[in-house]
């Protein structure tokens, strides 16, 4: 017996020393890099050619091996020096640019990744003597949808995975069911899919921070990264679950080495996904992680507790004391999510405001919602659960020694709460699956707190107020506006407004107005007096006078018969 502890010592000292390895690099960060600050600046008219372009970012980034491409005012790509980062700058990366560099409006793409393992991208101009109408593209994020599907599948089969491998590890375990051979599809499925999925994951990590189709070039790059280390931690943990059930199986063990090692095991698992997203960058990144490590770990005892506590009832006679162990099991679970949830979402979101005007405060909402109908259902299983001893007690035969008149029929009776029961948690399991879809894309969404870090540099100054605006002319007219307010905010503004042809150029208008309407208090239109700068308009000097949702007019006129009218609601703050 000691041996075999001794074996199982081993194997958690190997999946803590593989995590350590991993872990011992983390580093705060603030979730999701943002591009701060350019060199040359975007949009500026230089004199002279600049030798290096210069990027400086909210936190440090990662290059990959195609992260910077520009464009010359005919389309064509220079040849770029090789992108590196300032020396002790890992948020800075520099581009040695060509010695010449003819007259016109260049296009920079770009694309990084942040310390939280996700790829940001982005574009910005210049223009070196005048600006021109480019025939470049300015692209946006470059994505490529099939290798985002693929990747989002995969990362939300593994965590569903996850969920129904510890869940009902911990079922077995805290419940006691009698008969756990009907269980055990449910370990099968979860371990092969959770396997599946990280190998998937493992592939389309390079493709997916490249933007780029399904391959398998970048797999040695992958593999020296961060997240790509965490999933090889992750396979090798799989790998160690399975060795160590292959011991417990044909050797047992004490029961307390036995859920110690489980534990560790579960632990480890669950860090190998809070130390590589949102939790791994950003504020208290130590809590943080601990945090998120056991929201994982409560999601999984109550989700997967829920699959296996189905496939129990399935059986013809089900203990009580299994079911009210799981409805204490349930409770416990609840309650770390609420606390541990309260203090991801203050950390994610920031301010109040975050939570109705960010991508990520609303997909929060929608998980609120989700976790709300889900305790509903989980407080009528309770109700049942409940009832299921006094059924089983109802049903037992009268002594003996009891009264002499016989007992009412009751054998349907405790089948009754058992059916109930079985319906309950079947509609708990079909709104969790809805939870850890949400769950799934809050990972992979820009947190409130970091969208407003991002919109703000280091001197506090807020960052200007960009609004693009698609028009369409006629059947062949199309295009869009780039309108920037800066700041973006009560008070003095300047304004600037590029136009964009249908196939991504700067293009030409012979005619551009702007105006702003405040229909709540009837103020309105004010004209903001853009005028023609060759190539782009601006004015220097327009009024903002109250903070409010304003409705912001553009007029397009492409030709002296062909014009469009398009609005949109522009938020304005003090």
């Amino acid at each position: 017996m000691r041996d075999r502890e001794r074996a199982l010592r081993r194997v958690l000292l190997a999946a803590a020393s593989l995590l350590l390895l991993v872990l011992g690099t983390a580093s705060p960060a603030s979730a999701h890099a943002a591009l701060r600050s350019t060199d040359p600046e975007d949009g500026t008219i230089l004199q002279r050619a600049p030798r290096t372009l210069t990027l400086t970012y909210t936190e440090s980034v990662g290059l990959l091996t195609d992260s910077f491409r520009v464009y010359d005012p005919e389309n064509h790509r220079l040849n770029t020096g090789q992108a590196d980062h300032a020396p002790g700058r890992a948020d800075t990366v520099r581009v040695p640019l060509p010695a010449r560099m003819a007259k016109g409006t260049y296009v920079v793409a770009w694309r990084v990744v942040s310390a939280d393992s996700h790829p940001v991208s982005g574009a910005l101009t210049f223009s070196v003597g005048e600006r021109t109408v480019t025939t470049a593209k300015a692209p946006g994020e470059a994505e490529n949808g099939t290798t985002t599907s693929l990747y989002n599948i995969a990362r939300y089969l593994a965590y569903l995975a996850v969920a129904l491998v510890l869940g009902a590890a911990v079922f077995v375990a805290y419940c006691r069911p009698p008969q756990r051979v009907m269980l055990r599809p449910l370990f099968v499925v979860g371990a092969a899919t959770l396997l599946v999925s990280t190998l998937a994951l493992l592939l389309l990590r390079g493709p997916y921070e490249e933007g780029t189709a399904p391959t398998f070039t970048s797999f040695g790059r992958t593999l020296t990264t961060r997240p790509g280390e965490l999933l090889l931690v992750r396979l090798a943990l799989l790998l160690l679950a399975v060795v160590g059930a292959l011991i417990l199986r044909r050797r047992p063990v004490s029961r307390p080495a036995a859920l110690t090692a489980g534990a560790t095991l579960a632990v480890a698992l669950a860090l190998t996904w809070s130390a590589a997203e949102h939790a791994s960058a950003g504020i208290q990144v130590p809590l943080a992680i601990a945090s998120t490590t056991l929201h994982l770990l409560a999601t999984a005892s109550w989700l997967g507790g829920l699959a296996a506590l189905l496939l129990t009832l399935r059986a013809s006679a089900v203990p009580p004391q299994v079911v009210t162990r799981f409805s204490r099991l349930a409770l416990t679970s609840v309650i770390v999510l609420v606390v541990t949830g309260v203090y991801q979402s203050w950390r994610g979101l920031g301010t109040w405001q975050a939570l109705t005007d960010t991508t990520y405060g609303r997909v929060l909402l929608a998980k609120l919602v989700a976790v709300g109908v889900l305790l509903g259902a989980a407080a009528w299983s309770r109700r049942w659960t409940g009832r299921v001893p006094k059924a089983a007690e109802a049903a037992v035969p009268v002594p003996a020694g009891g009264p002499a008149f016989p007992p009412e029929p009751a054998a349907p009776e405790p089948d009754l709460p058992v059916r109930h029961l079985r319906r309950s948690v079947l509609a708990e399991a079909a709104v969790g699956v809805v939870v850890l879809v949400l769950t799934t894309l809050l990972t992979s969404t820009l947190p409130g707190r970091a969208a407003e870090e991002a919109a703000t540099a280091e001197t506090g100054i807020p960052a200007a107020s960009v609004t693009t605006v698609p028009f369409t002319v006629g059947e062949s007219g199309r295009g869009k506006v780039q309108i920037t307010f800066d700041p973006g905010r009560v008070g003095p503004n300047s304004v600037q407004a590029v136009v964009y042809g249908a196939n991504g150029a700067l293009a030409a208008v012979p005619e551009l107005r702007i105006t702003m309407t405040l229909p709540a208090q009837r103020l309105g239109p004010l004209d903001t007096g853009i005028t023609d700068r060759g190539g782009y308009w601006a004015t220097n000097s327009f009024n903002l006078p109250i903070p409010g949702t304003w409705t912001m007019k553009v007029t397009v006129r492409v030709s002296e018969l062909d014009q469009v009218t398009v609005d949109r609601k522009v938020r304005v703050t003090r």
